[in-house]
């Protein structure tokens, strides 16, 4: 199958728009994906680099804030269709963490869900309290019967395969029971998370911290995830991780994390 007959969606946490800036055009200079959900901007709105990406070949749209937080759809050679701003279900809700926009026929998520530390506490409630919000929408995306991915940096560690090692992280907020227990209860709407469909039998990481030489060593998670819908689901070829970006000069925790779809 040609590049003309699929499309390439990639999630990738840059953690800070502005110093990472060109890394992701690299990134998107070599990998190529059609559709790029970037989180964790760090930046308002005024100060999206929407010149440099527009020279790069893709439009986008976004949902900033100072400092922290921050979304963004990026779509090559062409103008994402903003559907929504925010979860709803929570006016008072000012941190931007979800956007979400029509881009070639399907309807793209992008969320940057609460990491939820220390735990317990205020910010674990308020984790558990979005996911919940996210459960509800997400099942009303899936009832749309429309073609759907809900990308992002979800925060969440689904099962013990996927982290290095379990027993340092046992208290983090990222491998909570409540947190896997919202993230299967999403999973069961109907979604198929796309690595762990295509790489069911192999430790594949899409995030390792600074410290520690957790890189070098490759002790990472996997917190970057892709699902797609039931109609999206069968038209799945491959999906994967682009590892080499972490290993680059003043790179992000994170890699990229890509699914690609037959037309």
């Amino acid at each position: 199958m040609s590049a003309a007959q699929r499309i390439k969606i990639a999630t990738f946490n840059v953690n800070g728009i502005a110093s990472r800036l060109p890394a992701l055009l690299d990134w998107l200079a070599k990998s190529a994906p059609d559709v790029a959900c970037l989180q964790e901007l760090k930046a308002p709105d005024a100060d999206f680099p929407l010149l440099a990406i527009r020279a790069a070949g893709y439009g986008a749209v976004w949902h900033g804030q100072r400092s922290w937080n921050g979304v963004a759809i990026l779509a090559r050679g062409a103008d994402p269709t903003e559907i929504r701003r925010g979860l709803p279900g929570d006016p008072d809700d000012t941190h931007s963490r979800y956007l979400e926009a029509a881009v070639n026929g399907i309807v793209v998520g992008c969320l940057y869900l609460p990491n939820g530390n220390p735990q317990p506490g205020p910010k674990f409630d308020y984790k558990l309290a979005w996911f919940e919000r996210l459960i509800r929408h997400a099942e009303q995306l899936m009832a749309s019967g429309h073609p759907v991915v809900l990308a992002g940096d979800y925060n969440v560690v689904p099962t013990d395969f996927d982290v290095y090692d379990p027993k340092s992280w046992r208290k983090d907020a990222l491998l909570q029971p409540a947190t896997r227990d919202a993230y299967g209860r999403l999973l069961a709407q109907g979604w198929t998370d796309a690595l762990r469909a295509r790489h069911p039998q192999e430790r594949i990481y899409t995030f390792w911290d600074y410290f520690r030489n957790h890189w070098t060593r490759n002790a990472g998670v996997r917190i970057d995830h892709l699902l797609l819908s039931k109609e999206l689901a069968p038209r799945l070829l491959d999906a994967d991780v682009d590892r080499w970006v972490r290993g680059q000069p003043r790179a992000s925790d994170h890699a990229p994390t890509w699914v690609e779809i037959g037309v």
